[in-house]
């Protein structure tokens, strides 16, 4: 089933007609409402009547976060407070958050794009959502929310964390799609699997997961620990939330953009270049449609590549799996390193579980990585059951993992074992992967 097919099926040419409509309209609507924006664009001589066609959006400067939070918290609202029906913001861990705002008609539009999403995923009118994604200024929970009641789900919000209780509620009223993050269903995984629970007890069959990268790995271990299709759904808050784009649950290994909402770029990281199509670089989105706080060519610092594909059942392009963000990833000794490198790692040696972290510290005057990572069910078993796996047993499978590591990553680092269930597991937010000691 396709949601809108008159919409996730036009033909390019056709949605390029569209987007363009749509952004010579939101340039007048934006210079007029948005102050920031008119002494941007001011500054760069920017003669907003020569605007055509989407064609001229390389002629716009950048958004970045700091100046969502430079005009905090209501600076960027395109209207004024009193015309918005919600607010959510970012976590704000490392300052003051950013701040977004929603019209009516964003509200619409939001509900609109996840009930697409959901749809994409395997999700139908009739089934039930059971919606572990945080509730309150985090644009997780209530954007599945609205989207699931839009396609005519019955929505569960449970909202994260009480594992315990989330087990009995995924057996009593049986929904058919989770979503959460993909680290939390790594963590209703596992406890299924330590409290002997049959899959048999449960009604799901397709897992929607977001709010932080992840690999083929943690796919593979989600969709055999909670007997689901497991697909991806991508956002941020600062473009709408949740349903900027969602994974096929039938074609897997990219997300479509609903491009008639949002425009997608890929630049390069350090000139901003355009790139061309199946290139890496940093995604950049401008809101088409939004009302509360419309952005023009918002540098996401995901980093990805986008393509069209011909063999698709839509014809919105699709963004490649986010290797990592930017401002997240390490350079160790001349190389770049994100912590999904080592986890797709990890998942070619069975002998190890998902559960990991890296520790970065310094190593006299040179930066240095320590993998801390549990052995996994497998062995375990076998330690169980009095096999003979000893101390040289597990430093000669430490000595294969920095091998590969080395082979694959070009990069040492130190492993170490660490005990069973000693490192976190989600309780329904983002789980933090890396440890700078340095």
């Amino acid at each position: 089933m396709i949601y809108q097919p008159a919409i996730e099926t036009m033909p390019v040419a056709q949605l390029r007609a569209l987007q363009s409509e749509r952004f010579v309209r939101l340039v007048r609507y934006m210079y007029e409402h948005q102050p920031f924006y008119r002494r941007q664009w001011d500054a760069h001589r920017i003669d907003i009547r020569s605007v055509k066609s989407i064609d001229d959006i390389g002629r716009f400067p950048f958004t970045i976060k700091t100046h969502l939070r430079d005009e905090y918290p209501f600076g960027l609202m395109a209207v004024p407070p009193a015309d918005l029906v919600r607010i959510h913001a970012s976590s704000g861990t490392t300052g003051k958050p950013t701040v977004v705002g929603y019209t009516r008609a964003d509200i619409d539009m939001f509900a609109e794009v996840v009930a697409r999403s959901l749809c994409c995923a395997g999700a139908l009118p009739g089934m039930k959502l059971h919606n572990a994604y945080g509730y309150g200024l985090f644009t997780g929970g209530l954007g599945l929310h609205y989207g699931g009641e839009r396609l005519g789900m019955a929505v569960i919000p449970v909202s994260g964390g009480m594992t315990d209780r989330q087990l009995m509620l995924l057996q009593d009223f049986g929904p058919e799609v989770i979503s959460c993050t993909p680290s939390y269903a790594l963590t209703l995984a596992e406890a299924i699997r330590e409290r002997g629970i049959p899959l048999e007890k449960f009604k799901l069959r397709y897992a929607i997961l977001g709010a932080e990268p992840w690999t083929e790995t943690t796919r593979q271990a989600v969709e055999a620990g909670l007997g689901v299709t497991a697909t991806n759904i991508y956002g941020l808050s600062e473009i709408v939330g949740p349903g900027v784009s969602q994974e096929d649950f039938e074609e897997k290994g990219g997300s479509h953009i609903w491009e008639d909402h949002f425009f997608p770029e890929i630049v390069h990281p350090d000139t901003g270049e355009p790139q061309p199509y199946n290139t890496e670089g940093i995604l950049v989105f401008t809101t088409l449609t939004k009302q509360g706080i419309p952005l023009m060519r918002y540098r996401t610092n995901d980093i990805c590549s986008l393509y069209y594909d011909s063999g698709s059942k839509r014809t919105h392009i699709k963004m490649s799996p986010i290797k990592g963000r930017s401002d997240d990833m390490l350079i160790i000794r001349g190389v770049n390193l994100f912590h999904t490198q080592v986890e797709a790692v990890l998942h070619d040696m069975p002998e190890f579980s998902a559960n990991y972290q890296l520790i970065i510290y310094r190593e006299g005057a040179l930066d240095a990585v320590e993998v801390l990572v549990e052995l996994s069910e497998v062995i375990y078993a076998a330690i169980g059951a009095r096999l003979p796996i000893n101390d040289e047993f597990l430093n000669q499978l430490k000595r294969r993992l920095e091998k590969k590591i080395k082979d694959n990553i070009g990069l040492s680092m130190r492993i170490t074992l660490a005990d069973r269930d000693a490192l976190p597991r989600s309780e329904g937010g983002k789980l933090k992967r890396i440890l700078d000691r340095r």
